[in-house]
């Protein structure tokens, strides 16, 4: 990766026992270094960094722009956003699960054990927890459940009961199901390749939870149809919900305007940026891709 030959990136990156000289701000320029980086299937890895302190600010639906290392040796211009997928603050590290799939990923996943890390973040707002929700869905697919994985933190810490019903292609790329029964939730696998990952079938499902009193909120990411149904149950039953959108991002804090995306708010179209004003947005107003 590119440093200056000072050996640093910038003056600004803090390294775990720096000082902090702007601790009030909410995000900043963060050195980690490499605990493991590991593939959990055929398409996608996760990375395990420790932190400075003021990186474990970050909470669910939150995303951090990482500054990914050259898989080839030519330059990588830009930051790649990616999601936070576990704050662990009792071992000073975040994780992020990625699949490899461009040339920032390919660079991400030659790092090493012990090798640095530079991530700028927390950037953005992410999920909320309303205090009269006792049980929520989770619904997501491929990669979008790397997103929706750290609400089962955020359920755990406030004793809210969640069931996650994970999509997938097939049982070898079923992602976060040991994050999410590991604290507690419920977890549920539809596939593609036995057909229950199907809209009415989902539906089914959504709708058996709702007669049991499982679903005060829905939580989705990952899928345009997934999205679809969530906003349809949810009108139908008065249930809200919030969807963390998908997007390709370049600044990722709100200044090119690359990540502009239509909602529908009280009848009318209007431009948001999921950088800045998201990724994390009132299921209704989102409008699909």
């Amino acid at each position: 990766m590119a440093l200056e030959a000072s050996g640093k990136y910038t003056n600004s990156a803090l390294r775990i026992g720096d000082v902090d000289p702007y601790a009030e701000r909410k995000a900043g320029e963060f050195i980690g270094t490499v605990v493991s980086n590991a593939s959990v299937n055929d398409e996608y890895k996760h990375v395990v960094l420790k932190v400075h302190p003021h990186a474990l600010r970050a909470y669910a639906g939150q995303m951090f722009h990482l500054l990914c290392p050259s898989p080839d040796g030519a330059e990588v211009w830009m930051r790649r956003p990616m999601s936070v997928y576990r704050v662990d603050k009792a071992n000073g590290q975040i994780e992020f699960l990625y699949k490899t799939e461009g040339r920032g990923t390919l660079g991400m996943a030659k790092l090493g054990v012990g090798d640095d890390f530079n991530i700028a973040g927390p950037l953005g707002h992410g999920f909320t927890l309303e205090p009269s929700w006792k049980n929520i869905v989770v619904l997501g697919r491929g990669v979008g459940l790397a997103t929706l994985a750290p609400l089962s933190q955020l359920a755990a810490e406030q004793k809210v009961g969640v069931t996650a019903i994970l999509s997938a292609r097939h049982a070898g790329v079923v992602m976060s199901r040991d994050l999410f029964a590991g604290l507690g939730a419920r977890v549920l696998t539809v596939l593609d390749t036995d057909n229950t990952s199907a809209v009415e079938n989902v539906e089914k499902i959504v709708e058996g939870l709702i007669a049991e009193g499982k679903a005060d909120a829905f939580f989705t990411c990952g899928s345009n149809r997934l999205l679809k149904l969530m906003q349809r149950l949810g009108k139908k039953h008065n249930i809200p919900g919030q969807v963390a959108m998908e997007q390709i991002m370049v600044c990722g804090i709100g200044a090119c305007y690359v990540c502009m995306r239509t909602f529908e708010v009280d009848g009318e179209k209007v431009l948001r940026r999921v950088c800045r004003d998201g990724p994390v947005f009132n299921i209704q107003e989102a409008v699909g891709w």
